[in-house]
């Protein structure tokens, strides 16, 4: 028998990866070429590629644990909700259950004996899944939420980084923008693959909207000209 393989259970992890690469790389980018395009010496563009790093990645991940700790908050208190209810009335909860059923396409009597019999076995895990629409695959896990975003943003950040350190001046702007527009565009092709979109519409959209957060960022700094 073949296993079949669903991207459902990758919703989680690829979000948050996803989210913090294309931050890491975009925000690093955008900060490198608007330093750069002020005049900054190379000195300062490092400086501030790297103050983006580390800030960029704890950002990250302290949003990421916050905001999914909430949901995982939230699916707790339901859950704790369910419990009190199976216990106070199992005979109401059980006919709940086969009434979900019933509206899926089963008989009433097969959706009563499905009913029955799942909550013999874990009562409270069918109601999760079926009533709350709670399960492991797509359960909040914040703590591994904030570590992805955490370290897919600092991955996404030395990019642009790394090409600000080894490119001379005089063609640093260039070269931060095109790599940068290039990564990006290979990040929303394998994002696109990866959950099972079409890829060049998927790295054509995140490249187009990279391009513009560089360009408008570039042009603020090229409009005040300061030295940093």
């Amino acid at each position: 028998m073949q296993t079949e393989r669903h991207r459902t259970n990758r919703v989680g992890w690829l979000r948050a990866a996803v989210l913090g690469a294309n931050d890491g790389l975009l925000s690093t980018a955008s900060l490198v070429l608007g330093v750069a395009t002020a005049h900054g010496t190379h000195g300062s563009i490092l400086v501030a590629g790297l103050a983006g790093l580390v800030a960029g990645s704890m950002s990250m991940a302290a949003g990421e644990y916050v905001s999914v700790h909430s949901q995982a908050d939230t699916e707790g208190a339901d859950l704790e909700r369910e419990k009190v209810e199976q216990a106070a009335d199992p005979v109401g909860e059980r006919q709940e259950l086969a009434n979900i059923y019933r509206k899926r396409g089963l008989s009433a009597s097969l959706a009563m004996e499905v009913a029955t019999q799942l909550m013999a076995k874990d009562a409270l895990g069918a109601h999760a899944r079926d009533e709350l629409g709670i399960t492991d695959a797509l359960s909040a896990k914040p703590v591994q939420a904030a570590l992805t975003s955490a370290a897919s943003f600092a991955i996404g950040a030395v990019v642009p980084l790394a090409v600000s350190w080894l490119s001379p001046e005089h063609v640093l702007v260039y070269a931060v923008g095109g790599v940068s527009l290039v990564c990006l565009a290979i990040l929303g092709g394998i994002a696109a693959r990866v959950g099972g979109a079409p890829v060049i519409p998927g790295a054509g959209r995140v490249m187009f909207w990279g391009a513009l957060a560089m360009a408008v960022t570039a042009g603020v700094g090229a409009l005040f000209g300061t030295q940093v």
